[in-house]
């Protein structure tokens, strides 16, 4: 009888399916380099995206990148679409009210950018034209600082502000100086070159998620915690910058 329920026990456990594990949708644009991307192959790539993947292996969790349009990132996230944001999103008070942001998971500033020689100056910018990523940080800058001295112009993406300021459209462009950094480094870049010093406006770059998911917030930041403690964010941001963005 013994054997019989031991026997039972067995298949019954056998039957039972294992515990699915627990599946993260973390979203990016996909149009933001070396952050966010499609490598060669069309897969997802890029600093945003391998440090999500590290937090959602230190949580034992299956991640999944959504891709969103920037300026449905947090409107899809508060509707549910998704369960985090991973998309070099600056932590700022106004974005605070409407989302929850891990610790910094590095940090920037913006910077302008113009064609070397041309003798652009931000500080004397009356009837120049620039150009900015809409509704990020160096927009607000722009629209709250420069409006009406100069002709501030403003891009859904990155690649048609590039392309503008590449083919004269633009005097300079504003916006982050990492992101900046790494396009100058290419093709595109050459001839081009950084204006002045740059601008903190932000309390660095963190990962949203919803106010009401405050678990899923401590779990991040441990294990945030955790990579930047084993060696794993060192390798990540070495795959892309020969310097510590952190």
């Amino acid at each position: 009888m013994r054997r019989l329920a031991a026997a039972l026990v067995l298949a019954l456990c056998a039957a039972t399916p294992a515990l699915a594990a627990e599946k993260l949708r973390i979203a990016t644009t996909g149009g933001y380099p070396p952050f966010n991307y499609a490598d060669e192959a069309g897969e997802m790539t890029g600093f945003d995206v391998d440090i999500a993947r590290a937090l959602c292996a230190e949580l034992d969790a299956e991640c999944e990148i959504v891709l969103e349009e920037w300026e449905r990132l947090i409107p899809e996230l508060r509707a549910g679409s998704f369960d985090a944001i991973a998309a070099s999103m600056s932590i700022t008070e106004e974005r605070r009210r409407l989302v929850s942001f891990t610790d910094r998971y590095y940090s920037n500033v913006v910077r302008f950018v113009a064609r070397e020689g041309s003798g652009f100056d931000p500080a004397d910018a009356a009837g120049k034209t620039i150009g900015a990523a809409r509704a990020t940080i160096a927009s607000d800058w722009l629209e709250a600082n420069l409006a009406g001295t100069a002709v501030v112009k403003l891009y859904t993406g990155q690649q048609e502000l590039h392309e503008d300021l590449v083919v004269g459209r633009l005097d300079a462009m504003f916006g982050d100086g990492l992101g900046s950094y790494a396009w100058l480094q290419g093709p595109e870049g050459t001839g081009f070159g950084f204006v002045g010093e740059g601008y903190r406006l932000d309390e660095g770059i963190g990962i949203a998620v919803r106010h009401e998911d405050a678990s899923l917030l401590s779990r991040l930041n441990g294990a945030l915690e955790a990579i930047l403690a084993n060696g794993t964010y060192e390798r990540i941001n070495a795959r892309y910058f020969p310097f510590s963005i952190y």
